[in-house]
């Protein structure tokens, strides 16, 4: 999660990006450097518009990143008519429900130009003709060294034509963005590979783990059982130190739950029971 700084944190970062000095700051601002410490200081509030705008002007960020307001440095206005996004791409950017930052990771990744370069090349068709222009080349070489030479159909050089006419301009860059994005995905896997909200490899069950999940399932006579069992598991006690009462204890507290009603085979076994309540009347 980005963790969002304060207003003095924004200025004093900015300041220290730039390498300067509040003396050198001042100077360059024309706003005095007691006010400039002031800005940067925990304990202060009271910043002018005046200053929010100069200083906004000077680092080059919007007035709304200084005060908190956005997370985006880029200043409104002019700077997203130069992107060129029509108003349903910067609605869907806007409005869009799909993990924004994971989007700015792939635009900001050192493969991404590369990805959109290959996308044009397929996009304008710019290597359509060309491939299709060799293919027609290599077709009519082949041709006639069929009509000259009357080659045996499995000749080495004759076979290595015939395959190579099947090379398709679609296919082709295909896997070539394939790999492309791959490299992009993978990098940012990488990345985040630590994060709290990534799945941890350890937690895949085993092989080992899962056969012995049916085998505890086997084992117990009711569903109930088999999720005290689990419970058990799970924070680690010892299931042979569980005395009897625990275990119907436990049972019978799961049993209270709404989502225990599904029927399931007892495989012919009756579940325990408290005192009075195991038999079964007799159908007449």
């Amino acid at each position: 999660m980005q963790i969002k700084l304060t207003i003095q944190e924004r200025l004093k970062d900015l300041r220290n990006g730039q390498g300067l000095t509040l003396e050198q700051l001042a100077e360059k601002t024309g706003l005095s450097k007691s006010a400039l410490g002031n800005y940067e200081s925990n304990d202060f509030k009271d910043i002018s518009p005046f200053a929010i705008v100069k200083l906004s002007e000077f680092y080059g960020v919007s007035t709304d990143y200084l005060l908190g307001l956005t997370e985006n440095k880029a200043r409104e206005g002019g700077d997203i008519a130069e992107l060129h996004l029509s108003d349903e791409a910067l609605d869907t950017l806007r409005k869009g429900k799909f993990n924004h930052r994971l989007l700015s990771e792939m635009i900001t990744h050192n493969g991404f130009p590369r990805l959109m370069t290959d996308m044009e090349i397929v996009v304008d068709r710019i290597a359509e003709m060309r491939v299709k222009s060799m293919n027609n080349m290599l077709d009519a070489t082949r041709q006639e060294v069929i009509a000259r030479y009357n080659p045996d159909e499995n000749d080495l050089h004759l076979r290595t034509m015939e395959l190579a006419l099947q090379l398709d301009e679609e296919s082709f860059f295909g896997h070539v963005m394939h790999e492309d994005l791959d490299a992009i995905v993978h990098d940012i896997r990488e990345a985040h590979k630590t994060d709290s909200m990534t799945a941890d490899e350890g937690s895949i069950p085993t092989t080992e783990d899962i056969r012995e999940q049916i085998q505890m399932a086997m084992d117990s006579k009711s569903r109930e059982e088999f999720f005290v069992k689990q419970f058990c598991d799970a924070f680690q006690i010892p299931r042979e130190k569980v005395t009897e009462n625990e275990m119907m204890t436990l049972i019978n507290l799961l049993g209270k739950s709404p989502q225990m009603t599904s029927p399931q085979s007892r495989r012919g076994k009756m579940t325990q029971q408290p005192h009075g309540q195991g038999k079964r009347k007799k159908k007449r």
